[in-house]
């Protein structure tokens, strides 16, 4: 029987947002050593965690003393130095590879990684010249995406005719047909160092449609049997082609037609699976640390029904956060209140979530749409400019969010 000495693993998390919060509030409660790495001060998880070394996440000099305190080194965000990270002695503890992180980065590079391994996704191409005749070659309407840094609603533009070709992105991107969706989906896989797997239960996930932003997510999706299954067997193929180590976000669409087309990928705990601590047996945060330590995953059963509620900034304010209705939202049972501690709200900022249980998935839907009502995230100084700026980056077309990234910011 193996012994462990005290702090157990010691960790390090480049980037120190509300993944990393969540992330190292488990690995203190395992008893483990949290180090992160975050260009702001005091960030949502440098608040909690033992070390934070304030650096940006290409500085290579903060890299290194990251890596240097750490046991094994992983991510909250995607948008790091792939490039120090595949060269520097260490990259064999960093999980998941760096390799895998560039693939994931450009997004069209994923797309071609995951059609290459005979994963279903949505007819693209690349855009090699930003002319009318690239797009109109192509066929409207249309999905534009930026290669990389997009998240969040940031990076996508829906494009329906010719008509809407002013509001095209600039920048290296990518075309891809528009998908009549029924449903947006997404599955957890966790992929262990030792090559075992599990999947979470499939979620709905259903976007805000002012800014492209994931607004719920219910658990479990409202699907056939058939499909989940598909869903989860599918998201571990991709998972399984990346070779992958770590929690996987596999977002996808359910077609009109009854096809299952993989959307994106995040390699690292994600949005969708905020309900994991209070729903499942094992949070997405704990399976991503065992299975990145190489320790035994934990049950992925679903406890109960929930859906999650992104608290987001208040359209139009800014500012100190100021919560509303908190006293109220809590006097619903059910109701688990998160906030990540940013010291500034921004519209459509993600500043917290709320999961909420019910007997049924209606019951707590019903109840999570109560708690949307009631608590609200404004700010103390007043933004005149409101949005103004944000809805360049797409327009929303039918039932689909086309989130178009994964990031927290």
């Amino acid at each position: 029987m193996q012994v462990r000495r005290f702090p157990f693993f010691r960790i390090g998390i480049i980037g120190g947002g509300q993944l990393g919060k969540m992330m190292a509030q488990e690995a203190k409660k395992m008893g483990f050593f949290v180090a992160v790495l975050d260009p702001t001060p005091s960030s949502p998880a440098g608040q909690i965690a033992d070390q934070e070394i304030t650096a940006g996440f290409y500085d290579e000099e903060g890299l290194r003393k990251l890596l240097a305190i750490s046991d094994v080194a992983t991510y909250d965000i995607e948008h790091v130095n792939t490039t120090f990270l595949k060269a520097c002695p260490e990259k064999d503890k960093i999980r998941p590879a760096p390799e895998l992180l560039e693939i994931i980065q450009d997004k069209f590079r994923q797309r071609e990684v995951l059609k290459r391994g005979g994963i279903p996704v949505p007819r693209f191409a690349p855009l090699e010249e930003d002319t009318p005749e690239a797009f109109r070659s192509f066929g409207f309407p249309l999905v534009q995406k930026a290669r990389k840094g997009g998240y969040d609603g940031r990076g996508v533009a829906i494009l329906r005719g010719e008509e809407d070709l002013p509001r095209r992105l600039q920048g290296p991107s990518y075309l891809e047909e528009y998908v009549p969706v029924d449903r947006e989906l997404a599955v957890l896989v966790a992929r262990s160092t030792t090559g075992e797997i599990r999947t979470y239960p499939v979620v709905e996930m259903i976007f805000e449609e002012r800014a492209h932003i994931c607004d719920l997510v219910l658990a479990p999706a409202r699907i056939p049997e058939e499909v989940a299954e598909r869903a989860k067997e599918l998201g571990r193929k991709c998972v399984e082609l990346l070779g992958g180590v770590g929690i996987f976000a596999i977002e996808m669409f359910f077609t009109k037609s009854g096809e299952l087309l993989v959307n994106e990928i995040a390699p690292r705990p994600h949005n969708s699976g905020h309900f994991t601590i209070e729903a499942c047996a094992t949070s997405q945060f704990e399976e991503h640390l065992r299975a990145i330590l190489g320790l035994p995953l934990g049950s992925t059963r679903l406890l109960s029904p929930a859906v999650m509620v992104n608290l987001l900034g208040e359209e139009g304010e800014s500012g100190t956060p100021l919560v509303e209705g908190l006293d109220e939202a809590l006097a619903i049972e059910g109701v688990f209140f998160h906030f990540y501690g940013k010291r500034e709200t921004r519209p459509f900022r993600k500043m917290g979530h709320v999961t909420v249980l019910g007997e049924t998935l209606k019951e707590a839907l019903e109840k999570a749409l109560r708690v949307k009502n009631i608590l609200k995230v404004r700010g103390e100084r007043k933004d005149h400019e409101g949005t103004k700026g944000r809805h360049h980056h797409g327009e929303r077309l039918g039932p689909s969010g086309y989130g178009g990234g994964s990031q927290n910011p």
